[in-house]
């Protein structure tokens, strides 16, 4: 099982790599994602190079089933966060990368 990164975990990283403070590091975390939340909210894409892109995508109302009783529910519309990894990201994380196919 792959170990879980936690936002606290990547702040000290970060603050190693970087040679700041982990205040400072969690700070810039925290910036970070508020940016990338308050852009979407407002409609726009967040695209950063090499590693991916956040966007938006609207879901229509739809009728579902209470998994319990089985009782039809209605589902209404939303707005959903969508991210897409960049190439450089695939890559990085392909472990059949430089392997040939047959």
């Amino acid at each position: 099982m792959a170990k879980v990164v936690t936002k606290a975990d990547l702040a000290a990283q970060i603050a190693k790599s970087a040679d700041i403070s982990k205040a400072a590091a969690g700070k810039a975390v925290n910036a970070i994602i508020q940016n990338i939340k308050d852009a979407l909210a407002k409609g726009n894409d967040v695209t950063l190079i090499g590693f991916g892109s956040f966007t938006t995508a609207k879901r229509a109302a739809r009728t579902g089933r209470h998994p319990q009783t089985g009782k039809p529910l209605k589902i209404p519309a939303k707005t959903v966060p969508k991210f897409r990894p960049g190439k450089a990201l695939r890559e990085a994380i392909d472990k059949k990368k430089g392997k040939k196919k047959k």
